[in-house]
């Protein structure tokens, strides 16, 4: 058996709205081309991906949708039906073939799904997925198809299965969030930048879930120019303490690399430190309460070049417990600064002194703590009562 498998297609690339749209790619491969270069990873931890059913896309997408997606990329929907499905916008424009580009980078999360779930492999990273924004019948946020809810909804039909749903991307998890809002198999976490300045605008604290559902979502909303260690806090100490009472049978982590201060598209001020402990403390909850199984897929992250890369490739290096620092491999750094449009920075460490002191640093601080107290303090308050001989024998 395989400890990990790495998730990839070079067909990945026809999911591509246009050549100045920040959202590529190109990043899956530039990761992967790094990993290859510090001789990370084999040719055998390579998996090449499904693409997904109809079938297995109508677990969250509505069937008139998916018919809009295909005839979209066909060239063959009108303008106005389009921008009812959400699609022809700005973040989301219409290319060739866009159907089956996205049902590929679902069925690469369900391939990652299958190879943990029988045991084939502890960890899987998928990092053409983590489209967060999909939603049942509507592309949102460069997301067409929401390859992590039609995975959690999958996991619960295949294998009867908890999933336990950790987003740490700048932008609120909303299609995730909202497709299991009601579900009380699936817990949420989802720590991003305050949607008052930031698209999608939700995951306030106060969406905690409804029905049965109520109690197992949680958001971490941080203000503005959050810093690592304000963000490593809310991190640390809300998923600890909520593996801790739901007790999950495995779990998925969306991994946005668009907290960084350099991404163009946040306002967050954190730093690659962010980007080595988050996959370490998600490895130790995965073997703490999961037997090791985690499925991990990508997300946003916009500075293509000295942000995506080092970022990704670390949750893989922390699958492999490869510790890395120091230098980048030089002939990385020469063959990509060709295409790069910015200087490559030739070390896994940021530059320091990284930019002028924050004036609100401690305002922002408190008001981050405020927030994680809440959220706590909620679930301290009401914490369900697992029942593990309720749960799938095999987990």
């Amino acid at each position: 058996m395989k400890d990990s498998i790495f998730i990839y297609s070079p067909l990945y690339q026809s999911y591509k709205f246009h050549q100045m749209h920040p959202f590529t790619q190109l990043r899956v491969e530039v990761t992967l081309d790094l990993l290859k270069s510090l001789d990370a990873i084999q040719e055998e931890e390579i998996v090449y991906p499904r693409v997904a059913s109809d079938q297995e896309l109508l677990l969250i997408h509505d069937q008139k949708y998916i018919e809009a997606v295909k005839l979209a990329g066909e060239g063959k929907l009108r303008q106005e039906e389009a921008l009812g499905y959400g699609l022809g916008t700005e973040d989301t424009p219409i290319f060739p073939n866009m159907h089956e580009a996205s049902a590929l980078l679902v069925g690469g999360t369900l391939t990652a799904v299958d190879y943990v779930m029988t045991g084939k492999t502890k960890h899987a990273l998928n990092l053409g997925g983590g489209l967060h924004h999909g939603f049942r019948g509507k592309a949102s946020g460069f997301c067409i198809y929401n390859d992590s809810a039609v995975a959690i909804k999958y996991i619960q039909e295949k294998y009867g299965a908890r999933v336990l749903y950790v987003d740490t991307d700048a932008h609120h998890g909303d299609g995730v969030q909202w497709a299991f809002y009601d579900d009380p198999n699936v817990c949420t976490l989802s720590i991003h930048e305050t949607g008052r300045y930031l698209f999608p605008g939700t995951g306030n604290i106060s969406e905690r879930g409804q029905g049965k559902g109520y109690g197992f979502s949680f958001n971490i909303p941080l203000d503005a120019f959050t810093e690592d260690d304000s963000w490593l806090n809310a991190y640390r100490q809300s998923l600890e303490e909520i593996a801790e009472f739901f007790q999950p049978d495995v779990i998925i982590t969306q991994n946005g690399a668009d907290a960084h201060y350099f991404d163009p598209l946040t306002h967050l001020c954190a730093t690659i430190k962010i980007y080595q402990e988050i996959p370490k403390l998600a490895h130790e909850i995965a073997h703490k309460y999961t037997n090791g199984r985690w499925i991990a897929v990508g997300g946003g992250g916009y500075d293509i070049w000295r942000v995506v890369p080092r970022a990704w490739a670390l949750i893989w290096l922390e699958m492999k417990n490869i510790q890395v620092s120091g230098s980048l491999p030089k002939e990385w750094v020469d063959r990509w600064q060709k295409k790069a449009t910015v200087p490559l920075i030739p070390k896994w460490e940021d530059p320091s002194p990284l930019y002028p002191p924050i004036p609100r640093k401690q305002e922002i601080e408190e008001k981050n703590l405020n927030t994680l107290n809440k959220v706590l303090h909620f679930i301290r308050e009401n914490k369900p009562k697992r029942n593990r001989t309720n749960a799938n024998e095999s987990y």
